[in-house]
């Protein structure tokens, strides 16, 4: 999603949306994974959590941050792997702590004017990206995710 890719404040409320109701869905898909066997080369469900942390931290409040402090923030591709922080967390606190995380970065997006939300940056792959077009992004990858899990 470009800037000035026409955005309806209807379409940024379902893509806030979908953004939101994340942690519940990777809750239950999580705790659903935590008995199936890991396949070579994949992610456990605690690993799936704290990829999702890092990605949370390093990429999507990063890049707000990076587009409310820089009037042209460029980006390259980030695929952060699993968080290494606090080794003995429990699946219920990563995903706690993910959800709280999740809730940091709405609330950063929820106080967005149109002007905020029409700021973007160059991504090195993606191009130009908006608000919207990192929201947009992150469902994705979300998505994925979830779907690794099932």
């Amino acid at each position: 999603m470009t800037a000035g890719s026409g955005a309806t404040p209807a379409d940024r409320d379902e893509l806030v949306r979908r953004f939101a109701v994340f942690p519940e869905r990777l809750a239950d898909a999580a705790r659903a994974a935590v008995d199936r066997p890991v396949l070579a080369g994949e992610w456990g469900p605690n690993d799936v959590v704290r990829h999702l942390i890092a990605c949370e931290v390093d990429v999507h409040q990063a890049r707000l941050t990076d587009l409310a402090t820089d009037a042209a923030p460029e980006w390259g591709l980030a695929e952060p792997g699993p968080w290494s922080g606090e080794p003995g967390l429990t699946l219920a606190e990563l995903l706690d702590r993910f959800a709280a995380l999740r809730s940091a970065t709405l609330i950063t997006v929820g106080e967005l004017d149109d002007a905020g939300w029409s700021r973007s940056g160059l991504h090195a792959t993606l191009g130009v990206l908006d608000v919207r077009g990192l929201l947009a992004n992150a469902v994705d990858h979300d998505e994925q995710h979830l779907a690794g899990l099932a």
